[in-house]
């Protein structure tokens, strides 16, 4: 099945606490169905001071799942994802304008 959601892409959170708030995916994981959006879902992690890093408590964001969130348009609205040819290439497309992504 194709991904709806890929690195680079614009989202916005649907739910938990970071309802309303917008990122970039960093990554996705398919497997676990989740992806990593900058900025979105930070946990605080403590880390052991070594002679390369300074230790102390580090912001790092964490996985949320993908039913989760979603796409942003040219608007700067939530949209559902559709998939389309167009010749003979599969598409991704907003479903609330039609335009390809």
């Amino acid at each position: 099945m194709a991904a709806k959601l890929k690195k680079g892409d614009k989202v916005v959170v649907l739910a938990g606490k970071d309802k309303g708030k917008q990122g970039e995916i960093t990554a996705v994981m398919p497997k676990d169905n989740k992806a990593i959006v900058d900025g979105i879902n930070i946990a605080i992690r403590h880390a052991r001071q070594t002679q390369a890093t300074q230790g102390g408590r580090t912001p790092k964001a964490m996985p949320i799942d993908l039913s989760n969130l979603a796409l942003l348009d040219a608007n700067g609205k939530a949209t559902r994802v559709g998939f389309r040819m167009e010749g003979d290439k599969k598409v991704r497309f907003a479903k609330t304008t039609g335009d390809v992504i």
